[in-house]
């Protein structure tokens, strides 16, 4: 049994005021430690904060890369137990027409927008498992649809450990009922866990349209045990984030 989270961290911006991410440190640090999650895939996370993460999540690793040219800027952190898991493979591509060239986007995207991969092999049991921690863009329909695409024709075309179950997780900056998420239902062998989870961004409780936006899928050989939003950390209008993070408690299937 492990336990998977998403997590939009929310991007450091002073016009956050007492939610600025100094504030909500604290709270961060008490949930990761409460809840003694696995595996974390985080999105949002600026040089600064990835520097952070690394300093004082001192039971994990974390690795990622900004998504700009000069791999600056937000990146898609992943961060993982150093007492569970081995490090077989890591990388970072874009979601573009370009996945390898740094900064690259689709035309109606925003901004980049990456994808995290990693490859890990569970030191307990020695089975692989692959992570694909993304955060699609926010205005562009099209790019969304083109970036699930993208990641499926990934997926399809692996070639080491091509069998190893997947967690594809993130911020997908769609509702359930958007064409993207009827998209993810048709893809082969993908199962959304996170169905009816409700609200998971909730923009400090000021936003006008809160909606659930993250979600884990997972593929071959896993099996959910429970799911839930770590809705209760915030403290006196804190929060932890804008976002509630999304914990999966996962098992292996035919477990010895």
């Amino acid at each position: 049994m492990f336990k998977y989270v998403t997590f939009n961290i929310r991007c450091d911006v002073e016009r956050d005021g007492r939610n600025q991410f100094v504030y909500r440190q604290p709270l961060i640090l008490r949930a990761i430690r409460e809840e003694k999650p696995d595996i974390i895939g985080f999105q949002e996370v600026m040089v600064h904060m990835a520097a952070w993460l690394k300093e004082n999540l001192t039971d994990y690793y974390v690795i990622g890369c900004g998504r700009n040219r000069g791999l600056n800027g937000e990146q898609m952190s992943v961060a993982f137990r150093k007492d569970k898991y081995n490090l077989v493979e890591m990388r970072t591509f874009w979601l573009s027409e370009t996945p390898f060239q740094s900064g690259s986007k689709y035309s109606d995207s925003a901004c980049p927008r990456t994808c995290t991969e990693a490859v890990f092999v569970e030191l307990e049991s020695r089975r692989p498992l692959r992570i694909l921690n993304t955060h699609l863009d926010y205005m562009g329909h099209l790019a969304r649809m083109e970036s699930i695409q993208q990641i499926m024709r990934h997926v399809n075309e692996l070639s080491l450990f091509p069998d190893a179950p997947i967690i594809l997780a993130g911020d997908f900056n769609a509702t359930p009922e958007s064409e993207e998420l009827k998209a993810m239902a048709q893809a082969k062998d993908f199962k959304n866990v996170t169905a009816g989870i409700g609200v998971t961004f909730h923009g400090f409780m000021q936003e006008a349209n809160p909606s659930q936006i993250d979600y884990v899928f997972v593929r071959g050989g896993l099996n959910c045990q429970s799911v839930k939003k770590w809705d209760k950390y915030e403290e006196n209008g804190v929060y932890i984030s804008d976002h509630y993070p999304v914990c999966a408690e996962l098992e292996w299937e035919n477990q010895a």
